[in-house]
């Protein structure tokens, strides 16, 4: 069965969802991360996404506190993304406990920077999280498209020690029409070595499992989870 990963997303502190990367379409759920956190953990979740969108904005982590938190306070094992760009903000995270750090703009402007963490951290620790509009990957907290594709990066990237991808089809993203089912599937057939994880669009139960049709290994869910439109507890029971 696919691997269900929930996700926060953090500005100001609070637990928010995008609509399509906009930062001006956001919507607050609650105000307490760790307590959203410790849910997961009570449903069975034991791997969570935390996004600081305040560091996507300004180029730094920002929130690392809440991870902190979360990691303390829970025992979920945390991925991290959102404004790492430099080899502190890499650093940094893991010191407040990341499981994994996810880096996305840095991949495209300092591609031998990434390489270098690889090496460094290893594939199993830094995964390249690839945002993608029209087929295209966008940077800097969604804002600027670039004019590379993701099968580029991941061409560059694989050699080099990759082994997990988070790919955000952003027209989707906070839209719950449904997953980029194609795009994974392609991605997966060209690069069967490395974990692709779909994100964005999953509305439904149904969503989820057309990509565990598809053998996409992991999803990251958000906004279906908030909205009451996926159960977590029953997911995770009937994993057991």
């Amino acid at each position: 069965m696919i691997k269900v990963i929930p996700a926060i997303d953090i500005i100001g502190g609070k637990c928010v969802r995008l609509t399509q990367g906009d930062y001006g379409r956001s919507k607050v759920y609650g105000g307490n991360p760790l307590e959203m956190a410790k849910f997961f953990e009570d449903c069975g979740v034991e791997f969570m996404h935390l996004v600081d969108l305040d560091g996507a904005k300004e180029s730094r982590p920002v929130n690392l506190r809440v991870l902190e938190e979360i990691v303390s306070g829970t025992s979920l094992k945390v991925e991290f993304g959102g404004g790492v760009k430099s080899q502190e903000a890499v650093a940094s995270a893991f010191d407040a406990g990341a499981f994994r750090v996810i880096c996305g703009s840095v991949a495209c402007s300092a591609p031998e920077q990434f390489i270098s963490w690889l090496s460094a951290y290893g594939g199993g620790k830094v995964v390249l999280g690839a945002d993608v509009r029209n087929g295209f990957v966008s940077v800097s907290g969604w804002r600027e498209d670039t004019s590379v594709r993701v099968s580029e990066l991941l061409k560059m990237f694989v050699p080099r020690g990759l082994a997990t991808v988070i790919v955000t089809d952003i027209s989707r993203d906070g839209m719950l029409s449904g997953p980029a089912v194609d795009l994974y599937r392609s991605l997966m057939k060209e690069f069967p070595e490395v974990e692709v994880i779909a994100s964005g669009g999953v509305g439904s139960m149904a969503d989820i499992l057309a990509l565990d049709a598809a053998e996409v290994p992991a999803v990251v869910v958000g906004k279906a989870i908030y909205e009451g439109r996926i159960d977590l507890k029953k997911i995770f029971d009937g994993m057991d």
